[in-house]
């Protein structure tokens, strides 16, 4: 007794006379094309998008403060500088000595840092 084909599984058709695939299209003219091992691949020809204009964040304050719960608040500078505070009252003087620590910060003063020593 032989086994019956199973008509659940499905074949592809045969593809004898399948069209091959369409050439890309032309680049872009504001692109070029980089070769990277067999193909060439369009890359953008302007400028670094990582370049930066020598700004950096040195301070960061994070305050929490959903509605019904204890507000919590940290204050991060670069450096070194690192405060918590928990409580309505605490987190609004954690917010007063942030701002006062602007002008004290020896990175965002360097004389401070000399007027210190």
């Amino acid at each position: 007794m032989s086994a019956r084909p199973n008509p659940h599984l499905k074949c592809l058709p045969a593809t004898a006379d399948a069209d091959h695939a369409e050439p890309a299209p032309a680049p872009h003219p504001e692109r070029a094309l980089k070769v990277v091992g067999r193909q060439a691949v369009p890359i953008a020809v302007g400028p670094d998008p990582q370049q930066g204009d020598g700004r950096y964040f040195v301070a960061w304050l994070h305050i929490v403060a959903p509605k019904g719960t204890v507000p919590t608040a940290t204050s991060t500078c670069a450096c070194g500088r690192d405060r918590s505070a928990v409580g309505r009252r605490k987190v609004l003087d954690l917010i007063e000595d942030h701002a006062a620590h602007r002008d004290a910060c020896p990175l965002r003063n360097p004389s401070a840092e000399r007027t210190a020593a």
